[in-house]
């Protein structure tokens, strides 16, 4: 039997906080009721902060991957064509689904081992005068290989051809964690979900809309009841959804959206570039290789790490969740038993990280894999060099 917590290193779900917990420990109300309606607008405003839009935000009772869907049967119909990139196991995810429903995906390859280059987005939505993309569509952070695609840099790639096409972004592991401006960047639909920044358990999506994704809405042709955005938006308007709602999970979303406002975006921000920083600089020191290759989209979310040749990533993992009682993050799809990711999002602080990554070096040790002892050290020192101000941007960079 192991003893003291669980330590969920995991890129999401993560660790649920306690005032999270506690405020979700509440009775089922009424969702028709005066009382229901104020948890309501608190929520479907407090989401607007962190999106950092004035515009609409959707919760769904639903998973991220519902999420994706409402995203498409509100603005696409079956035969559009739209620009998506490679960047990982999810970005191949949602084109599989874009598939599904008749879409016809222009998939831009990569190696998941960089985020979406905007010059390879400019230069394909150049060639397309017909303007015949009617989207284009980009994970922001990609939870299976820690690489986060520049979003800001893309609208403007998009801006400079006077492309059309909608900008349909993936924020599930980096919305709450990631810097992130729907209205500044023109995002028309911001995807994401409860369970990564929000600090919450699985269970709400979230669609963050413009007025031009609203429009094409009006002209899509795909069939939606369930995901109909003004179905949604007319009880919003007063706090209630047209349907049964996730009444304590929705609780804890208004204290998660009040820890994070407390603590302020840009420290939020600050603190989750510092602690992926530090965590690469045990990698580096371990003498292993961090899976994302550009250092300008290292993921602030989780760091994704190559095993030696020969070693098992998910015997590695096995050997520390049996030793340690600690959880890592697995390699998925092509990168399957290559590679384990430790998550460092959410409610984390520097002895959070120092522990976990304590965790991984003695794993390190008792696995036999070969490595260089000191990475929890050389994360220490990283941290003992103190932020100054909101930005993370002093501190010596931390590549890989």
């Amino acid at each position: 039997m192991q003893q003291g917590r669980h330590f969920l290193q995991i890129p999401g779900p993560s660790p649920v906080p306690d005032r999270v917990l506690r405020a979700m420990d509440m009775p089922v109300i009424d969702h028709r009721s005066a009382q229901f309606a104020e948890l309501g607008r608190a929520v479907l405003d407090g989401s607007q902060k962190i999106f950092q839009t004035s515009g609409p935000v959707v919760i769904f009772p639903s998973s991220g991957t519902g999420a994706w869907e409402a995203a498409i049967v509100n603005t696409l119909s079956p035969g559009d064509k739209v620009l998506m990139v490679e960047t990982g196991h999810f970005a191949t995810l949602w084109r599989q689904m874009a598939g599904r429903w008749g879409i016809d995906v222009d998939f831009l390859p990569g190696d998941w081992r960089r985020g979406a280059d905007p010059a390879v987005i400019e230069e394909r939505l150049a060639r397309d005068t017909s303007h015949a993309l009617k989207a284009v569509m980009v994970v922001h952070n990609e939870t299976s290989t820690g690489a986060t695609s520049r979003i800001g840099e893309i609208r403007a790639a998009m801006d400079r051809v006077g492309h059309p096409a909608l900008l349909m972004v993936d924020t599930i592991s980096s919305l709450g964690s990631v810097e992130y401006r729907h209205d500044e960047w023109k995002v028309d639909v911001s995807v994401s979900c409860s369970q990564k920044g929000f600090m919450l358990p699985p269970g709400l999506g979230f669609n963050a809309i413009s007025d031009k994704a609203r429009a094409a809405a009006k002209t899509s042709k795909m069939p939606r009841s369930y995901w109909d955005w003004e179905e949604m938006l007319k009880p919003n308007a007063n706090g209630f959804f047209p349907y049964t709602p996730a009444t304590n999970l929705l609780y804890g979303l208004r204290e998660a959206i009040a820890m994070l406002l407390e603590e302020g975006l840009d420290k939020v921000f600050a603190r989750h570039q510092r602690l992926a920083a530090a965590t690469r600089a045990a990698v580096n020191h371990w003498g292993l290789e961090v899976l994302c290759q550009e250092p300008k989209d290292f993921s602030p979310v989780l760091t994704a790490v190559l095993m030696p040749p020969g070693h098992d990533a998910d015997q590695f993992r096995k050997v520390v969740l049996d030793n340690f009682n600690m959880s890592l993050g697995s390699g998925l799809s092509k990168v399957a038993g290559k590679v384990f990711r430790i998550g460092h999002l959410g409610e984390c602080n520097e002895l959070t990280l120092l522990a976990a990554l304590t965790g991984v070096e003695m794993g390190l040790s008792v696995a036999g894999i070969p490595y260089r002892a000191g990475g929890v050290d050389a994360a220490m020192k990283y941290l003992e060099q103190r932020p100054q101000g909101n930005s993370p941007a002093h501190l010596k960079v931390v590549g890989s």
